[in-house]
């Protein structure tokens, strides 16, 4: 049984001169393969919601955790992950259907959202050495 937590934004913060952002729970992405559900159709966008304790800790009284505790990841992203597409029942056995590089991704998703407080990074264009940043929650190529 999944419990839905309804966040409240604290009062706006100052972001800069005349600006204010209000606290964001929900991030959406575009995993880089897609999750293939029973049926064969594929899904790519997803939403992710910010983390709570219960969320890292209850993970690790599961038995599959004791067991191997490399599964620690896919139970805790299972219980953040709240929609795949269409898809809106995630659970371990979802997560554990997706393709390693879907999951990679995930796992760096969740660590930005959660430690850093975004999804953009740096990189640097390998041909002109031009530094910029990237939003990591996917969107199509070229569209802004």
């Amino acid at each position: 049984m999944r419990r839905t937590v309804q966040f409240q934004a604290p009062p706006e913060r100052d972001t800069g001169p005349g600006r204010s952002e209000p606290l964001r729970t929900e991030f959406t992405f575009e995993l880089p393969r897609g999750y293939v559900d029973e049926s064969g159709t594929v899904h790519r966008s997803g939403v992710m919601r910010l983390a709570t304790a219960r969320d890292e800790l209850v993970p690790l009284r599961d038995d599959r955790v004791r067991e191997n505790s490399a599964y620690l990841s896919v139970v805790l992203i299972s219980r953040v992950v709240t929609r795949i597409g269409t898809v809106e029942d995630i659970h371990p056995g979802v997560i554990e259907d997706l393709f390693a590089s879907d999951l990679a991704f995930l796992q760096d998703f969740y660590r930005r959202i959660n430690a850093e407080g975004h999804t953009r990074a740096a990189v640097t264009c390998p041909s002109c050495d031009e530094e910029f940043a990237v939003d990591l929650a996917g969107g199509r190529l070229g569209e802004s």
